[in-house]
């Protein structure tokens, strides 16, 4: 086997998805729906076959760092395009192209009478291709155009339904956070360039060690931790967490299909997958990995708060993306950077067909996502029943289930930490273990069990239906209608998510953990796995005696009694005594509003931040473009032009003696000046 991979092989991968969107973006009516749905597909389903062959190629120590195309050298800056396929990279190659491969057939049933359907998938296969150039970057200034390519493609789905006033709102504000998210990911990039002189990951990481021991000019923190919080604050706003969680569950305004590929393996798993490919870096400052446990540990806890009191089906499942990714972030700060790649993949199957699942359940309700309306909907829909099912199971890390050992070892690695925080985290994960199960399964009793409520009256259901202004359908289910199961192309992407949301945990624990997989190239250095302060890999490592055993063992521990109390709780709220939810709404009707305006977090960034730059742009316009640019720059140039005309017309007189006259003054000013130059 050949220790480099195909170049050629490479580049085919991230061009397939967007060749596939420029022929259904320019041709896509002429090719008609069954065209465009098909070269996306076609182009997806390529980059999938191509990095699963990557994959096995990288399993047997193949890897590829090299640049393919060099833009332009400006002095010591190289900007160039280059791929770097290792383990980390194949791994988020795979995710992606399968995840996005089940997403493109899905939407042929779920888009299919959608005028904008060409364009829909023209977006989500572009969105696949800028995910791809991120993940196998290889340099700075590729990961950066990757990084904003899929915000930008982002923009454009969530406000893809742009006639709606809550899409256009939606989509500008996740494309406004982002913005101060990427403020900080600039600086941290600006700071390792301005002292290092490259943007190539390998030559960073070779000076690391240079780096680290730079203070930062004119106080006393070091350089390294510098760059690594800045680094990590683009991270906080791409995989949203707080305080820059909040364009998330907002960008529910989007298509369920393209909420699944944002929430389950592309765009907020980018700022996990880049701290996971900046560890060299982190790994030299415990303040920044300090930093990152405790925000991981907020949004763990406080994300899945709210997720409890919500009433849309696909908001409930964006707060669980959430609190999930304050897992990841979490491993991160403990430095077991395999666990965080390990959840990230697992969540990204079973969090996939979590959205998937809520899409069905939206086309067999006619489009109502409010689950006070449903109920009983496991007689109708089986397939979306079950398959929705083993998720939530996997979601609440249930004993021989996917996200049972990504999950597990997250609390396995914080409980025997010793970073600064990990206490914190460790509550903070607990904690929410209970809560997770809570909120995941109040949303599958409302769901599936219980009473039917889709036959409540006309107006009843129009109470809870978001109805948009001037449409008369109001897309729920009429007095005698019956909720119906999706048509194959929507539920085979549910069965085919289902099987790995089942067994892909037991099936890779062991390679990805626990192997060398990811321990060659330069994703992770072997420091990571032997520190003497950053040893959680090698504790995890050590009691480790097979998938089955750990299922077992968990049987005993408090993790596991976490998550059936949380699902025994919430079948007696909402199936045996639903009246008791409603009571605690009403006794504790300050937290439920607290809760229900999300923390007025809202409300704090429009006072502050939106108020605030309005005035700082009104007091700029009005000192800097009237004051500045047309009081002194256009007004006052123009009063100069004027005063120096009127000078100058006095000297045309029309009198040739006068004309004589100043021609001399002029030769004797010259003179003198060539004179003095000249040193007579």
């Amino acid at each position: 086997m050949a220790s480099t991979l195909n170049p050629n092989l490479l580049l085919t991968i991230p061009l397939a998805p967007l060749a596939g969107a420029v022929l259904a973006g320019f041709f896509g009516k002429k090719f008609g729906r069954a065209g465009a749905h098909t070269v996306t597909i076609l182009g997806v389903l390529i980059a999938f076959i191509l990095s699963g062959v990557t994959f096995f190629q990288v399993l047997n120590g193949a890897s590829f760092n090299a640049t393919i195309y060099e833009w332009i050298r400006i002095g010591e800056l190289k900007m160039e395009i280059g791929f770097l396929v290792d383990s980390l990279s194949v791994t988020m190659m795979c995710i992606v192209t399968f995840v996005s491969l089940m997403i493109h057939i899905y939407t042929i049933g779920y888009m299919k009478d959608d005028p904008g359907y060409q364009r829909f998938f023209s977006y989500i296969s572009l969105f696949t291709f800028s995910m791809l150039m991120l993940v196998m970057s290889n340099n700075f200034l590729q990961l950066f155009f990757g990084w904003e390519a899929v915000g930008l493609v982002s923009y454009l789905l969530i406000g893809f339904w742009y006639i709606r006033p809550t899409a256009i709102y939606a989509n500008m504000k996740a494309f406004l956070v982002n913005r101060v998210g990427d403020f900080g990911f600039l600086l941290g990039i600006g700071l390792l360039f301005a002292y290092s002189s490259t943007l190539n990951y390998a030559e960073i990481f070779e000076k690391s060690n240079d780096l680290a021991a730079i203070g930062f000019p004119r106080t006393d923190w070091r350089l390294i931790t510098v760059i690594c919080i800045c680094l990590f604050i683009g991270a906080m706003g791409k995989s949203a967490q707080f305080p820059l969680h909040v364009w998330l569950p907002d960008s529910m305004e989007g298509p369920t299909p393209i909420s699944a590929l944002i929430h389950a393996a592309t765009m907020v798993t980018a700022g996990i997958f880049m701290v996971s490919r900046m560890s060299p870096l982190f790994e030299l400052s415990d303040t920044a990995l300090s930093f990152i446990l405790i925000i991981g540990s907020i949004t763990t806890l406080f994300m899945g708060f709210l997720g409890i009191i919500q009433n849309d089906i696909k908001r409930v499942v964006a707060y669980s993306t959430l609190s999930q990714l304050g897992y990841m972030t979490v491993a991160l700060g403990v430095s077991a950077y395999p666990v965080a790649i390990f959840h990230l993949m697992t969540h990204a199957f079973f969090k996939a067909l979590l959205f998937l699942g809520a899409g069905s359940i939206i086309i067999g309700m006619h489009h109502d996502q409010d689950m006070r309306n449903m109920g009983g909907l496991w007689k109708y829909m089986p397939i979306t029943w079950i398959t929705s099912l083993i998720g939530s199971l996997a979601l609440i890390g249930t004993p021989f289930f996917s996200g049972f050992y990504s999950k597990e070892s997250i609390i396995h690695a914080l409980a025997v930490s010793q970073i600064s925080g990990a206490g914190i985290a460790y509550f903070s994960a607990m904690a929410g273990i209970f809560v997770t199960a809570f909120y995941s399964f109040r949303m599958y009793f409302l769901v599936f069990h219980g009473k039917e409520h889709f036959a409540k009256s006309h107006e009843l259901c129009r109470e809870h239906q978001k109805i948009e202004e001037g449409n008369t359908d109001p897309h729920v289910l009429i007095p005698g209608q019956k909720p119906h199961e999706s048509p194959w192309v929507v539920t085979l992407p549910l069965i085919l998510l289902a099987i790995p949301s089942l067994i892909i945990g037991a099936i890779a624990i062991d390679l990805m953990l626990f192997s060398d997989f990811f321990s060659h190239g330069v994703a992770f250095k072997e420091v990571i796995f032997i520190a003497e302060r950053h040893f959680a890999m090698g504790k995890i490592a050590e009691e480790f005696q097979g998938w089955v055993p750990m299922a077992l063992h968990s049987l005993m521990t408090l993790p596991v009694w976490l998550s059936i109390s949380g699902v025994a709780l919430s079948w007696f709220f909402y199936i045996k005594r639903p009246d008791i939810p409603a009571a605690l709404q009403r006794q504790f009707w300050g937290l439920y509003k607290w809760l229900d305006n999300k923390y007025y977090l809202d409300k704090i960034n429009e006072i502050i931040f939106v108020r605030g730059a309005i005035q700082l742009g009104r007091r700029l316009w009005k000192s800097g473009d009237q004051t500045l640019i047309d009081g002194m720059v256009v007004n006052g140039s123009a009063k100069l032009v004027g005063l120096f005309s009127r000078i100058i017309r006095f000297l045309q007189s029309g009198y040739i003696y006068h004309y004589a006259f100043a021609m001399i003054i002029g030769m004797l000013g010259f003179l003198t000046l060539f004179l003095t130059l000249n040193g007579k």
